[in-house]
């Protein structure tokens, strides 16, 4: 097994998670616990995978993706039962989700031989598509385009150093964790510091 596999079974596992914790916030049936975390955790991919034109779509090709989806998705309610989640469990979930999906989207670009920028914003779609569908599916303003939190910035920054790390001869499995790692750290202080992007205000109008 490649650490790419099993960190895209890690990834797929903590979306799945932040999607069933998104519908429990929904108040959402089983089905409907499955149905969201099913589309978080391919979503990105599948997005991925089309743009690239890589066939067959990843979870074809490797079922037991959606084994560790359903697994991940059916023990998140068992486990809230008995222990009530952290009030920023949503936002770790997604944030190890993204940091993991940026980094591997943007290695499957770059190996498929796509210029540095292009694979940085292929591994910045990766990250983001499944929480974005998630969020849009249980009638939230998506993660992405929330200005209290920096979230594309993240994975620019992490699959960014990526690349310079792969270019700069630094072994692969070490600039995949050091990449992931800087996603996370990076989306992780802007939760807890509430660290952001200047916002854009337009000044009022003088007619006003």
């Amino acid at each position: 097994m490649t650490l790419l596999y099993l960190l895209n079974l890690f990834g797929v596992a903590v979306f799945a998670v932040s999607g069933a914790l998104a519908a429990g916030r929904k108040r959402l049936d089983l089905m409907g616990v499955l149905v969201i975390a099913v589309v978080t955790a391919i979503g990105g991919g599948t997005l991925r995978d089309l743009l690239l034109d890589r066939h067959p779509i990843f979870w074809f090709r490797e079922m037991e993706n959606l084994v560790v989806i359903v697994l991940a998705a059916l023990l998140t309610p068992v486990y809230v039962r008995f222990r009530r989640a952290p009030e920023r469990a949503l936002l770790i979930a997604d944030a190890l989700g993204l940091a993991v999906f940026t980094i591997s989207g943007t290695q499957l670009a770059w190996t498929a031989g796509l210029p540095g920028a292009i694979a940085v914003m292929m591994g910045v779609i990766t990250g983001v598509a499944g929480g974005m569908m998630r969020d849009v599916l249980t009638t939230e303003i998506p993660l992405i385009l929330r200005r209290e939190h920096l979230y594309a910035t993240a994975a620019i920054v992490g699959g960014s150093l990526f690349l310079l790390l792969d270019i700069a001869g630094v072994p692969g499995s070490l600039s995949t964790l050091l990449g992931i790692l800087t996603v996370f750290l990076v989306r992780l202080g802007s939760i807890l510091w509430s660290i952001h992007l200047p916002a854009f205000v337009l000044p009022p109008d003088a007619n006003d």
